[in-house]
Order: C-alpha cells, then sequence, then structure tokens
C-alpha cells in the first residue's frame, strides 16, 4: 500500500501515493487497480502512470458504495484506533502519526 498527504486532494496526491506503492511493492503487470470515480483516479495522468506499469484500472459503476466497503473500514480503524483523542497541529504532525499506525502498528 502506498500512501501520501497533501493539503488537496488531487491527482499529485494520489500519483505520489502511487509511486510510493510501485515502489515499496514492485507490483507484477497486470496488477488490477480497483477505485471509485473520483476525478484523480480518471484524470490522464493517472492513467497514464497505470499503463506504465502495465496495471489494469477497475472502477466501480455509479451507485456501487459496497464495492469500496473495504477501503472503507480500513480508513474506519484509522480514525477509531488512532486518531480518536489526537488533535494534530500540522500535516507534519498528521504525516507522522498517520506514518505510525500504517507502516509501524498495521504493516
Amino acid at each position: 500500500m502506498g500512501w501520501s498527504v497533501s493539503s488537496r486532494i488531487d491527482t499529485n496526491l494520489l500519483l505520489m501515493a502511487f509511486w510510493h506503492a510501485v515502489q515499496l511493492r514492485n507490483p507484477s503487470k497486470g496488477l488490477i487497480f480497483h477505485s471509485d470515480r473520483d476525478s484523480q483516479y480518471c484524470s490522464k495522468r493517472f492513467r497514464n502512470a497505470l499503463k506504465s506499469k502495465k496495471m489494469l484500472q477497475s472502477m466501480s459503476r455509479k451507485g456501487d458504495c459496497w464495492d469500496n466497503a473495504c477501503a472503507e473500514s480500513y480508513f474506519k480503524s484509522i480514525k477509531t484506533e488512532w486518531l480518536y483523542d489526537e488533535i494534530l497541529n500540522s500535516r507534519q504532525e498528521a504525516k507522522n502519526v498517520l506514518f505510525e499506525y500504517i507502516e509501524v502498528f498495521y504493516n
């Protein structure tokens, strides 16, 4: 899994997380990348990144919210197990806390 932190939810954020995952995991060609239909996943830049790594893109149809249930469950776990009582004063502090959860505790 790759992850990144930014002030915006945009294609740059997605690409930072994507390339982080590629560096860590070196996935095989033919991997299926499933997502919802947010604009960053539909962007030409992201589709080109998938293509460059010979990955296939899969997207939910409109109204199929259950397709992302496992991802939503993971985010719920971060919020309830790790961030519930946290008061974060900066993006860097949030990044440090998320690193601790994702890379140390969860993995």
